[in-house]
């Protein structure tokens, strides 16, 4: 594993354990108390930092240790989470706990004051970007949600995005993590205990998270993710814990624009 001689400086000696746990495409290594992250240089990977940045005394995520660019690889060395995935199948199998859970971790953003924040993740600035990646051909087509493409649903990325351009609902501004799924979330003893995979956050609409969160909720459940709890999946209680009704447009609307993405 290459690195620049800044990050390579601040690794430990002790091998590294390459986690492959999530679909972010990076590299990502962990040591007892560091993770180092690697990926494609750009606006995600950049946002990532200065967000850690920003977020540190506001919201428990990984704190920024050190951070590179070479060769069109953006290098982030982080301070180690503790605690446990939502994924894991100790929270899995106790599904009220888990429910308890994810509900603090969203009332942890919306409660968080955004003035300030580097990044804004509202619907115009998440289309232009879409609208980035289809143009360039990046969205893929086969690893989507059943219906998304094909008979009864759209002809392509860009019939996608053109419905989703058209359909806009109203947005309710809060910080959000912006790829809040069960992996990016940890917990301890204490509950809920910090966030990773930061570089889709900053100000945007509350159901961007909520929609991401129930969608990853019902395939760690279903097995899409090879690995099928016992419990019944708590996806539909999340609405109740959250104090909010459940709307069905807006969730939709977000995990459709969430496969270009």
């Amino acid at each position: 594993m290459h690195c620049p001689a800044t990050i390579q400086d601040l690794l430990p000696a002790l091998p590294a354990e390459e986690n492959t746990v999530g679909l972010s495409g990076s590299g990502v290594y962990c040591w007892p108390d560091r993770v180092l992250k690697i990926q494609p240089t750009g606006e995600e990977a950049r946002n990532e930092a200065a967000m850690m940045r920003w977020l540190r005394g506001r919201v428990p995520a990984p704190r920024l240790l050190a951070e590179e660019e070479e060769n069109g690889l953006h290098y982030l060395l982080m301070s180690r989470i503790s605690g446990r995935m939502f994924c894991d199948p100790v929270l899995l199998e106790n599904p009220a706990k888990l429910t308890e859970l994810m509900a603090q971790a969203l009332h942890t953003l919306w409660q968080t004051d955004p003035t300030g924040c580097p990044a804004r993740r509202m619907l115009a600035d998440r289309l232009r970007l879409a609208r980035q990646r289809v143009e360039a051909g990046l969205c893929d087509t086969e690893n989507t949600e059943s219906g998304t493409y094909g008979p009864g649903g759209f002809a392509s990325p860009e019939h996608l995005l053109r419905w989703l351009e058209e359909n806009r609902p109203d947005e309710e501004p809060v910080l959000t993590h912006g790829d809040c799924c069960l992996p990016n979330l940890f917990a301890d003893e204490h509950g809920f205990c910090g966030f990773i995979d930061l570089g889709r956050s900053g100000v945007g609409d509350r159901w961007q998270d909520i929609a991401l969160l129930y969608r990853s909720t019902c395939h760690n459940y279903d097995g899409s993710y090879g690995y099928t709890a016992h419990a019944p999946c708590p996806a539909d209680d999340l609405f109740a814990a959250l104090g909010i009704p459940r709307d069905e447009e807006k969730l939709r609307y977000y995990i459709l624009l969430d496969e270009l993405f």
